[in-house]
C-alpha cells in the first residue's frame, strides 16, 4: 500500500502484538487482584471455622496416614477452594476483559489501543462478542506448546496466530484503513 503519505503496513506484526499483550497482561493483573485478595480472606476466615467444626483434631479417615488430622485436611479444602476460585477469576475475567474489548465499537484491548491496532473478521468488520469469546478461548491452544501459536504469527502471511486462524480474525493497523481507501480512491481515479 503505497501511498504520499508513506507505507502502512495492514497487518499488526508479531512485536506490537507481543508489546500490546504484555500492557493487557498488566491492566488484567491489576483488576484480577482485585477480585483475588479478597476472595482469599474471606476463604481464610470463612472456611476456617466451617471445616474446624466437621473435622476436630481426633478425626482421621482410613485413607489417609494416621497422622494426618482434621485441621491438616481443612487446610487441604481451603488451599483447592482458593485455587480454584483463583483459577476461575483468571479465566473470567481475562474472557469478559477480551471478548468485551475487542467486540466493543474500538475493536482493541487497551494494549491494541495504545500500539493501534485493532481486531476484526477477514473482511474487516467489527467481531461479535461470540467470535470474540472463541477467539479467546482458542488463545488456550495457541498456548499448549510453548506458545507457538502465538509465534506463528511472525511467520503467516497475515500475520495471523492460530487462535486468528481458527476463529477468522485479523488483527491489523488503524491507519492501515486509512492508507487502504486513499489507495483504493487513487486507483479508482486513475482508469
Amino acid at each position: 500500500m503505497n501511498s504520499e503519505l508513506g507505507y502502512v503496513e495492514k497487518y499488526a506484526g508479531f512485536w506490537k502484538r507481543f508489546v500490546a499483550y504484555i500492557i493487557d497482561e498488566i491492566i488484567l493483573g491489576l483488576i484480577r487482584t482485585i477480585f483475588i485478595v479478597p476472595v482469599v480472606i474471606f476463604t481464610s476466615f470463612s472456611l476456617t471455622p466451617f471445616f474446624e467444626e466437621r473435622y476436630d483434631q481426633n478425626f482421621v479417615l482410613s485413607n489417609f496416614p494416621e497422622d494426618l488430622n482434621g485441621s491438616e485436611i481443612a487446610v487441604g479444602f481451603m488451599v483447592f477452594a482458593v485455587a480454584v476460585s483463583i483459577i476461575l477469576i483468571a479465566l473470567i475475567s481475562g474472557w469478559l476483559y477480551y471478548a468485551i474489548m475487542e467486540s466493543s465499537q474500538k475493536q482493541a484491548t487497551f494494549g491494541k489501543i495504545v500500539l493501534s491496532i485493532k481486531v476484526t473478521d477477514v473482511e474487516g468488520n467489527r467481531i461479535s462478542f461470540g467470535r470474540a469469546s472463541a477467539r479467546y478461548f482458542a488463545k488456550i491452544l495457541s498456548s499448549i506448546f510453548f506458545y507457538i501459536g502465538y509465534i506463528m504469527a511472525a511467520f503467516t502471511e497475515k500475520k495471523q496466530a492460530l487462535h486468528d486462524i481458527l476463529s477468522q480474525c485479523l488483527v491489523i493497523n488503524n491507519n492501515a484503513e486509512i492508507f487502504s481507501k486513499l489507495d483504493d480512491q487513487s486507483n479508482t481515479a486513475s482508469y
